[in-house]
């Protein structure tokens, strides 16, 4: 019974783990600029992929989402006042990210992961274009 209800427990435990210390480092920067947004814009852009690629839905959306938080991010640090974001960075921070997920989930599919995570940073970069405040 007690190996049984660690092995019930233990997953749900370390994933709420996991997103809530993923989330916390995210909160000072979402006063800067929308992530929410942006987080948005790359659970949409995998949902489309996956419909599009006739595959599952459900990882490319938490790929896209990543990516769409990461790009949201590196555009923070790496942006100048009054620039505007520059599109192949936020096309290879997307990718990168793709990848890194789609191998933390278990995703065989590395040059997928990595096209989705690239549409969502030249997506987010083509949606919202404005330069940085």
């Amino acid at each position: 019974m007690t190996l049984t209800f660690k092995r019930a427990i233990t997953p749900g435990v370390l994933a709420a783990s996991l997103v809530s210390a993923t989330l916390l480092p995210i909160k000072p920067a979402a006063a800067d600029q929308n992530i929410w947004r942006d987080i948005g814009i790359g659970a949409g852009v995998g949902a489309a992929s996956s419909a599009i690629t006739r595959h599952k839905v459900v990882p490319n959306i938490i790929n896209g989402a990543a990516a769409g938080a990461a790009v949201n991010q590196s555009r923070d640090l790496t942006t100048k006042k009054g620039q505007r974001p520059d599109f192949l960075r936020d096309a290879a921070v997307g990718a990168g990210t793709g990848a890194a997920v789609g191998s933390v989930t278990n995703r065989r599919h590395a040059v997928r992961n990595t096209a989705n995570g690239a549409a969502v940073g030249a997506v987010i970069n083509i949606l919202t274009p404005k330069p940085r405040r």
